[in-house]
């Protein structure tokens, strides 16, 4: 089976979305976070395209998803209306399975306590959500610092602060130490780090999601984290967090925070399995 998607774009208020398709059966819509794009997903939907028709975008703002005016601060609404948007053209008859990554994850959160009858089941990989630990505030100042040390020094530095600043995951504008499949975003990736820098770390993981719209919808949630994150707090946290507050069993998937594009064919096997079954029943 090709790995080359369709492609599309979808206008949307105050942007054009860029988004692919692959494969056929149910739509499972892919949402990326940080400075990534439909890239990041690449290597992943080979074996997830077997089973579903595979949607992954670029979020306003990223790569090839143009904003209409200047860039400002984003917000999560927004982004989750764009995720709704495009599965109100590309699955309108039936609800869709969903992924998100990193802010992706904090995306597909609010997409599915808006509109939980959209989603069939959402699986939300390690959402940075400050404000659902114990002690949020290390982690506000942190993303603070770093977003002050980009505008004085730049990505370069202020990634490095990042990294060190989450226990040592790798920074993703070293392209080098990026995976073979997405080597071509690494590029377009870059070129986004300074708008997730200024108008995206801060606003995302400072959001605070409907915990009571969550609880009612836990049926449909699955809060995960990556195994190889267990020590790093400010990742693995907020998704144990999450399935607490929910009473959504937190699983486990392989390697860390880039564990889509780590161990793709791991990530896409646990992913299916999370997504195999029918969702819970409804808390009554």
């Amino acid at each position: 089976m090709t790995n080359e998607p369709t492609t599309g774009t979808l206008d949307v208020p105050g942007a054009t979305l860029y988004y692919e398709q692959r494969g056929s059966g149910p739509v499972l819509l892919l949402i990326p976070g940080g400075g990534a794009d439909a890239g990041l997903y690449k290597a992943v939907t080979r074996d997830l395209a077997t089973r579903y028709t595979v949607v992954s975008f670029d979020p306003r703002s990223m790569s090839r998803s143009p904003l209409d005016g200047p860039v400002a601060d984003q917000r999560v609404a927004v982004w989750s209306d764009d995720a709704y948007r495009l599965l109100e053209l590309l699955s309108p008859d039936e609800p869709a399975d969903v992924l998100g990554c990193s802010a992706g994850a904090i995306v597909a959160l609010d997409l599915l306590a808006r509109h939980p009858g959209r989603v069939r089941r959402v699986v939300a990989h390690e959402p940075p959500l400050v404000e659902l630990l114990e002690d949020p505030a290390p982690y506000r100042a942190l993303y603070a610092e770093v977003r002050d040390i980009f505008r004085k020094e730049g990505a370069g530095a202020a990634m490095a602060r990042f990294s060190e600043g989450l226990g040592g995951e790798r920074s993703p504008d070293h392209q080098a130490e990026l995976p073979p499949e997405i080597q071509e975003m690494a590029p377009r990736m870059y070129a986004n780090l300074p708008v997730f820098l200024e108008h995206i770390l801060c606003p995302f993981t400072g959001w605070a999601p409907d915990v009571a719209a969550l609880r009612d919808a836990a049926h449909q949630l699955v809060p995960a984290a990556g195994r190889e994150s267990r020590e790093q707090v400010g990742l693995y946290g907020p998704a144990a967090r999450l399935a607490e507050l929910t009473g959504s069993p937190l699983a486990e998937f392989p390697g860390g925070h880039l564990g889509v594009t780590e161990r793709p064919a791991e990530f896409a096997g646990q992913l299916l399995t999370a997504l195999a079954g029918e969702p819970r029943p409804a808390a009554v």
